[in-house]
């Protein structure tokens, strides 16, 4: 039986041990990333595959009649075509709470550079500047508490409500929009309100929802006109879950006071996106789910996943 890692590390080779998932597979290939027009030839011929960004579609089902499980290396599957593999027989394996803690941290991280502006503040110093002395083109956001302020979550999965956790730690009133509220979220100081109501009562927006056709492009340009004047939006989820124009428009016209995004709707962030020139904003590259921590914990879930498929219970199928 043969595996093949289409993607073997998450930043730089070497980060992620995939030296336990070798012993389940008479052969494996490894490679450090896989081009579109190389998912057939490396693919053919093995019955198993572990894969992050590839795009597993119809077309690479039909050259590729082998496989029969597909590790994902997220909790995410929006990149491949997991009906496409339903009806070839494959079955599409996630894995789900590994970076709950490192994205939530991530999040909080931008959002407190939003507010305080340690990391540009310290560049600041660094070129021999103090307090007054700050040049205006240091980029520093005006300082602004969270104590007090409303946080408002779309999407009250496991990262959403660590997410409200650590806000609540803040003194901040944690808001929520979800699709299915569950009686044991009630009475944790969380209200639940509606989508549009979210964004009029936020003073902050985090979003952590999954990427779906209803929720694709949600934070419009409609919903940006209700944001109270002043609000900032942070983004750890799916780059197209925003209308990335109109959060530019937004920010130029001072409707919004930030906007910080670990994700783009095209990765890697293309050199015309709005928000490379848009005022008042952080962007880092997709890295929130990178921690070491995290990194150990998804290789040995994803493992965990091959091993039960192997022994005839497979979990966190997400195309059953």
């Amino acid at each position: 039986m043969k595996l093949v890692i289409l993607e073997r590390y998450a930043l730089k080779d070497g980060d992620l041990d995939w030296s336990e998932i070798r012993e389940l597979a008479d052969e494996v290939e490894t490679y450090p990333r896989t081009a579109p027009d190389e998912v057939i030839p490396r693919l053919r011929g093995a019955q198993f595959a572990v894969a992050n960004k590839v795009n597993i579609n119809e077309a690479v089902l039909r050259a590729c009649p082998d496989p029969q499980w597909v590790g994902m290396t997220s909790t995410g599957t929006d990149s491949l075509d997991l009906e496409a593999c339903r009806r070839h027989g494959v079955l599409v394996a996630n894995v789900p709470g590994y970076s709950t803690p490192s994205v939530a941290q991530c999040a909080f991280a931008l959002l407190l550079e939003l507010c305080m502006s340690p990391g540009r503040f310290d560049a600041s110093v660094r070129n021999g500047h103090w307090q007054a002395d700050i040049p205006a083109d240091a980029g520093v956001f005006t300082p602004y508490e969270l104590y007090g302020k409303t946080f408002g979550v779309l999407g009250y999965g496991a990262i959403g409500r660590a997410a409200a956790s650590i806000a609540q730690a803040f003194g901040m009133r944690v808001i929520c929009h979800t699709r299915t509220v569950r009686d044991e979220w009630l009475g944790r100081g969380v209200e639940f309100v509606g989508l549009d109501e979210l964004f009029r009562c936020s003073d902050v927006i985090s979003l952590h929802c999954p990427l779906t056709e209803q929720t694709r492009g949600i934070v419009s340009r409609e919903r940006l006109a209700l944001c109270r004047p002043g609000a900032r939006i942070v983004n750890t989820a799916r780059g197209l879950l925003v209308d990335e124009q109109a959060v530019c428009d937004a920010l130029c016209a001072g409707q919004l006071a930030g906007y910080a995004a670990d994700v783009a709707g095209v990765e890697p962030m293309r050199a015309d996106n709005p928000l490379l020139a848009a005022p008042n904003t952080i962007l880092t590259p997709h890295m929130a789910w990178t921690t070491q921590g995290a990194l150990d914990r998804l290789t040995k879930a994803v493992t965990q996943n091959l091993r039960s498929f192997l022994a005839g219970h497979p979990e966190n199928i997400v195309n059953g």
